[in-house]
């Protein structure tokens, strides 16, 4: 049941660490929502913005596993409060991995540790080719694309 996706981005890891982690990339490519957190293992995150609970809602939050600048970001997953009841208990992990290949870069990420009734799944399976698309597009070119909604 795990999610991996390969995707080869014309531009550096520098550039694309900025789109994972910076306010304005995350904007761009997770359909406006900001970043919160300090980057700090252990620490919190939250994918904060438009959705159920107004411009303040949280649409995924967990902690830091592991991070190494410009190469590897490794959190917990949790649904936001207004998505599902026992959020708490719905634990996934996100891993974003970055290799230089000769003038670009190779993004992985794995999505993993679901459940087999995790009622998010197939919304995840859906969304991370387009979040994953608007990551190498904004690193790329600076836009993101625009899926009409």
């Amino acid at each position: 049941m795990d999610l991996v996706y390969h995707y080869y981005i014309g531009a550096s890891p520098e550039d694309v660490w900025q789109v994972l982690i910076s306010d304005e990339g995350v904007k761009k490519t997770m359909f406006g929502c900001t970043i919160r957190s300090t980057f700090e293992v252990g620490g919190d995150f939250a994918y904060v913005g438009p959705g159920n609970d107004g411009d303040e809602t949280v649409h995924v939050y967990g902690k830091v596993l592991a991070i190494e600048p410009n190469r590897l970001l490794s959190v917990t997953e949790h649904p936001g409060p207004s998505y599902r009841e026992n959020h708490a208990e719905l634990e996934t992990r996100i891993t974003f991995t970055l290799e230089p290949m000769g003038g670009c870069t190779k993004l992985t990420l794995v999505n993993d540790r679901w459940t087999s009734d995790h009622p998010s799944y197939e919304n995840a399976r859906q969304s991370w080719p387009m979040i994953l698309s608007s990551i190498k597009t904004c690193a790329e070119t600076g836009k993101t694309l625009d899926f009409g909604y």
